[in-house]
């Protein structure tokens, strides 16, 4: 872009953070009418091109049929998921792996984190919410920030999530340009907490939001370069699943969102869960992005506003400014205790309110996040949180499981686990 506005730091007035939203809305507005198109051009295609999308999702749901698609691990494992299904992933940019592990694994695993945590006093030790967006739930605790558990690092080391992670990766373009962005089948190890919400639980769910930045997704150089086709008048070129310029480019200290570049969000299910159960809800359209980035800069929106997106808070999805996305807001289908559930990284999502849940609602955290510069550099912080046994760079500073005994060691990491943590045989 001709004219880069960086915040100078995180301790930013709002006077100054107001001052750069108008000064990088002005340079967007003049590079996209340098190309000889208006804003309201622009506009014009992507929402032409994302009412078509919503009005299909929203016929699918009224026929009763299933958004989400679905694929078998057995299929990835034998390499045999069909063009089709390939297809249809990408369109709608979030699946349903059955059987990504074993049920009686999965079961396992969660009654192991049970143990864990009860053998080490959490219950007794806990202090509450460290963070007020998973605070805002209302169970308590909902979300354990816990990450080192052998359960956790077992899932995340596993030849069966490494297989999945690949598949997935794949799925985007990683060379171009003369530069390969990321290494699809190698990920980098990303430590997330839990969630077990139990029978009989009522919980306010998550508003539609999305973490892949804020303000430094319009305000970052690589970023810029990332959404280039929505700013240059070239927006039919976009692409959501090219990983151009995403994967070195710096981050904002402080802001809401992940560190490394995920391809996709994901958890892996710890118990059965029907799809009415206060279950996760995506907007299944990765193009998406487009309308979000292109809409605060139409005149209905303040010259120092961003549609309400500020810093450290997470980048809002609201009825207000993007109606027609939350049109298609759709939840995943029933889910057995060892499914995973992924979605596109920049995808909206949110997760239902519930009143008085049926069942257990419990899931672990492990995304697909490729080797890469960016991922790279967060994961010396990694294993620095590991060995100590504290929470990571990206988290809440809890730190629980620095005195727990039983939490997974460097010594049962195998290739896997090692190479995830850039620690090199």
């Amino acid at each position: 872009m001709a004219t880069t506005t960086e915040l100078p730091h995180w301790e930013t007035t709002p006077e100054d953070l107001k001052a750069a939203t108008r000064e990088i809305k002005a340079a967007i507005r003049a590079r996209i009418e340098a190309s000889g198109r208006t804003v309201e051009e622009i506009w014009d295609v992507i929402t032409t091109q994302l009412t078509e999308r919503v009005e299909e999702i929203e016929a699918a749901k009224a026929r009763g049929e299933n958004v989400w698609p679905v694929v078998e691990y057995a299929d990835i494992e034998a390499g045999r998921v069909t063009p089709e299904q390939l297809a249809n992933l990408k369109k709608r940019g979030c699946v349903v792996i059955r059987g990504h592990f074993p049920r009686e694994q999965a079961l396992r695993w969660d009654q192991d984190i049970v143990d864990y945590v009860e053998r080490n006093h959490f219950f007794e030790d806990y202090k509450g919410p460290g963070d007020d967006f998973f605070g805002s739930v209302g169970s308590k605790p909902e979300i354990f920030p816990v990450y080192w558990s052998p359960a956790q690092m077992e899932a995340r080391q596993s030849d069966r999530m490494a297989s999945v992670q690949s598949f997935l990766n794949h799925l985007w373009t990683y060379e171009s340009e003369g530069t390969r962005w990321f290494d699809p089948d190698r990920d980098s190890l990303y430590p997330d907490r839990i969630r077990r919400r139990p029978p009989g639980a009522s919980s306010g769910g998550l508003g539609a939001h999305l973490d892949p930045g804020t303000l430094d997704l319009w305000m970052t150089e690589a970023y810029q370069q990332a959404f280039r086709h929505l700013f240059d008048g070239s927006i039919e070129q976009y692409d959501p699943w090219d990983a151009s310029y995403r994967t070195s480019g710096p981050q904002y200290p402080g802001t809401t969102m992940c560190s490394v570049f995920r391809t996709f969000q994901g958890w892996t299910a710890l118990s059965d869960m029907a799809h009415d159960q206060g279950v996760l809800h995506t907007v299944p359209i990765p193009e998406a992005m487009a309308y979000l980035m292109l809409r605060p800069l139409l005149d209905d929106v303040a010259d120092d506003d961003m549609c309400g997106t500020t810093v450290n808070q997470v980048f809002p999805a609201i009825e207000k400014w993007h109606p027609l996305l939350m049109r298609a807001l759709v939840g995943i289908p029933d889910v057995q205790a060892g499914d995973s559930v992924w979605w596109h990284c920049d995808m909206i999502h949110a997760v239902a309110p519930v009143t008085d849940q049926q069942g257990w609602g419990n899931v672990m955290y492990i995304p697909a996040a490729p080797w890469c510069p960016r991922n790279e550099r967060y994961a010396e912080k990694v294993r620095a949180a590991f060995e100590a046994g504290e929470s990571p760079s990206d988290f809440p500073e809890e730190h629980y499981e620095r005195t727990w005994p039983d939490r997974f060691q460097p010594e049962q990491l195998n290739a896997t686990g090692r190479r995830g943590l850039g620690m090199e045989d």
